[in-house]
């Protein structure tokens, strides 16, 4: 656990931030704001990450994530007066900057607006980026809270506007606070809301690390798909199955479609499914374009809750799996296993996905 002191700011007292090192994709920020009589007037705890696009000098597109967020200051975070809300601000680095406004009424306040600039000046960042400057995407919420409640999303948030891409989850946050104490009381997003209970599953314990597990039931098959601008981008048909192991207990969870929500990004090189549910945080397939003319695999990154309410987190993008050339789909319909990590699989069933070049929102010829 780190802490930051920083300077007192207009309108509030000593600023007081906390970052806690989170999962794998991604770091846990928790923002505790004091006023000038040192009560806390603005929480926050949040994870999120970016995915950005852009252009490069040879007119291809490629694709940047930002998940490692250990570099964070927070210059600018106020409590707000009677002409100014209060307002999170969050720098990575001189490259990104991240800011949301709130405005209260009589009884409500609002997380009014998001922000997201970058710099495609960094080299190390966009180092072949044909557009050079600063850019930003604003993109308005207006998401009013009861007064003095704590709003609460664990679910995933997707913002996608421009070239850019934005994840929250496992959101808390709380302006306005009322006689410097959080509240306990949650007004739950719309997806937490169907979303509260945790699916249960039965663990099986093994002797040993080479004892198989008993034979599961089949999963469902579900159909998945991404859109963009020209449509539909991304196709995806597939029963899953996760197989997860921890101090030799295994945990089996078979994906539900019917109570699955998905969505993704699409680029030329570059392409995203993600699912998420109930207990499944999100479940990331990355596609990606190797030698011009073949699509892959390359990545798949997971974190979910498990039956003893613990978060179980893995990430792998060094993958090579579902090989086929661009233009075509990949399909197999015999039982696959997937090896994310010694700790981690996904078995799948009756497998067909195409993420690049979809014509008219339908299956080309498997390759």
């Amino acid at each position: 656990m780190v802490f930051f002191r920083l300077s007192p700011v207009p309108g509030s007292g000593l600023v007081v931030l906390c970052l806690i090192l989170g999962a794998i994709s991604s770091y846990a920020l928790e923002l505790n704001l004091t006023n000038s009589k040192n009560a806390t007037c603005l929480y926050a705890k949040w994870r999120m990450n970016f995915t950005i696009g852009y252009e490069t000098t040879s007119k291809s597109n490629k694709t940047v994530t930002i998940s490692d967020l250990g570099n964070a200051t927070y210059n600018g975070s106020i409590c707000g007066d009677d002409q100014n809300g209060p307002k999170i601000e969050v720098q990575f680095g001189s490259v990104f900057s991240w800011t949301v406004n709130f405005t209260k009424e009589k009884s409500t306040y609002l997380i009014e607006s998001i922000s997201f600039s970058y710099d495609t000046n960094d080299s190390t960042t966009f180092p072949d980026a044909k557009k050079k400057g600063i850019f930003t995407v604003h993109e308005p919420v207006a998401f009013r809270i009861p007064l003095n409640d704590i709003f609460r999303c664990n679910s995933m948030l997707t913002a996608e506007k421009k070239d850019v891409i934005q994840h929250y989850w496992d959101v808390h946050v709380q302006a306005f606070v009322q006689n410097g104490t959080v509240s306990t009381k949650e007004f739950l997003c719309d997806k937490d809301k169907t979303s509260t209970t945790v699916v249960p599953v039965t663990p099986t314990t093994l002797p040993s690390p080479t004892t198989t597990p008993a034979q599961k039931e089949k999963p469902e098959i579900g159909s998945y798909s991404v859109n963009n601008t020209n449509g539909t981008c991304l196709l995806a048909t597939m029963g899953l199955q996760l197989n997860m192991t921890q101090d030799k207990v295994v945990t089996v969870i078979n994906i539900k479609p019917n109570t699955t929500d998905f969505t993704g990004s699409c680029h030329s090189q570059t392409a995203l499914l993600r699912l998420n549910g109930s207990n499944i945080k999100y479940l990331d397939f990355v596609f990606a374009v190797k030698n011009e003319n073949r699509f892959y695999l390359k990545e798949v990154n997971v974190s979910m809750y498990l039956v003893n309410g613990s978060v179980f987190s893995i990430a792998n993008n060094n993958l090579s799996y579902w090989d086929a050339p661009l233009g075509s789909s990949y399909m197999c319909n015999k039982e696959q296993t997937v090896s994310v990590s010694g700790a981690f699989q996904i078995n799948t069933f009756y497998l067909r996905v195409q993420p690049f070049n979809v014509i008219e929102g339908k299956y080309s010829t498997a390759g």
